[in-house]
């Protein structure tokens, strides 16, 4: 069945972009390729010197997904206007090019360094951690009928994981996921009745999370992955992309995660679970890249940020979860 993992995104040019939003938001000036995985964003800036990003959804999205990002980002601003989310200026709009109908939205654009680009103290880790907890508070409450999906990227679906082992390329990754997947059935599925489940925004990677000047995390952008799902699947994933290549992933990983907990406190169950679902969000990384570069062996991006996935899984596998979670745990509470 397509979806938007198996589809191409669009291929709008520059120029289409600058017509699209003339004719539809009544804006003329440049536009400028922004990366997006399955949809195509675009850096608009007007002649009055306003930038916004014009985003141009997957063919396979569900409208009811977008206005799912769009009601959230409103709860979330309603709740606390000083927590940096991108919000939607006026509808979602329809396009028509080659016989296809594309939605079309334009977004705040948010200022601000990405944390990829940013060398974080530890400060500045539990500080992001703190920014999480802000998010999960102000997301409290919130329910949509789209969030509950099952979803690529949601650390509950280790049935498709299983179903792309096929794809990893050595029976040794083979196992370090089997490894991992065991792990979640072990220690994680007997105590899930215990993980509040909540609508989460479940991508705080290093490419949407905004950084100021002075370290402190200012805002997230990019809510395509919301879904409802475990509570503390909001810290674990953030964990997953800080912690890739470091020496020492166990302190920045720790600082996010006790600047969460700072924020919104977690039950004894959810600090036991982080981990084992931070290796679970890698174990979808690592899988899920394979299994889409076999469809789209042209786009390099897909393989950028395995070999870190793989080195921490690794690293993990070979010093053990239970260990991990009890030093988590010790450090969130000392």
């Amino acid at each position: 069945m397509s979806s938007v993992f198996t589809t191409h995104p669009p291929t709008f040019s520059k120029s289409e972009a600058e017509k699209i939003c003339a004719s539809i938001f009544g804006l003329s000036g440049k536009a400028q390729d922004l990366y997006s995985d399955r949809d195509q964003n675009f850096l608009f800036q007007s002649d009055s010197d306003q930038k916004y990003v014009l985003k141009i959804s997957n063919p396979e999205e569900r409208r009811e997904i977008l206005d799912l990002q769009n009601e959230a980002t409103l709860f979330i601003h309603s709740k606390d206007s000083d927590l940096g989310v991108p919000l939607q200026i006026g509808e979602i709009e329809e396009f028509e090019k080659d016989g296809q109908i594309y939605f079309i939205r334009l977004i705040e654009y948010l200022r601000g360094r990405f944390l990829k680009d940013v060398d974080m103290s530890d400060s500045d880790h539990e500080k992001l951690g703190e920014f999480l907890g802000k998010l999960s508070q102000s997301l409290a409450g919130f329910s949509h009928p789209a969030a509950d999906r099952e979803f690529e990227w949601d650390v509950r679906t280790t049935n498709l994981i299983k179903s792309r082992l096929d794809y990893l390329g050595s029976e040794s990754e083979k196992k370090t996921v089997t490894h991992f997947l065991n792990e979640y059935k072990k220690n994680i599925l007997p105590i899930s009745n215990e993980l509040r489940m909540a609508v989460i925004h479940n991508d705080g990677n290093d490419h949407n999370v905004l950084i100021n000047d002075k370290g402190k995390t200012t805002g997230i952008i990019d809510f395509g992955d919301i879904v409802y799902s475990y509570q503390v699947g909001e810290p674990a994933v953030c964990m997953t992309y800080v912690g890739l290549e470091k020496d020492d992933p166990f302190t920045p990983m720790v600082k996010v995660f006790k600047g969460y907990h700072s924020c919104f406190p977690l039950k004894d169950s959810e600090l036991k679970s982080a981990i084992y679902l931070t290796c679970v969000r890698l174990c979808i990384s690592v899988t899920m890249s394979a299994w889409r570069m076999n469809l789209f062996p042209e786009n390099e991006y897909l393989s950028v940020s395995q070999k870190p996935a793989w080195d921490l899984l690794r690293k993990l596998e070979k010093e053990g979860l239970k260990e991990w979670s009890k030093r988590l745990i010790d450090f969130v509470n000392c």
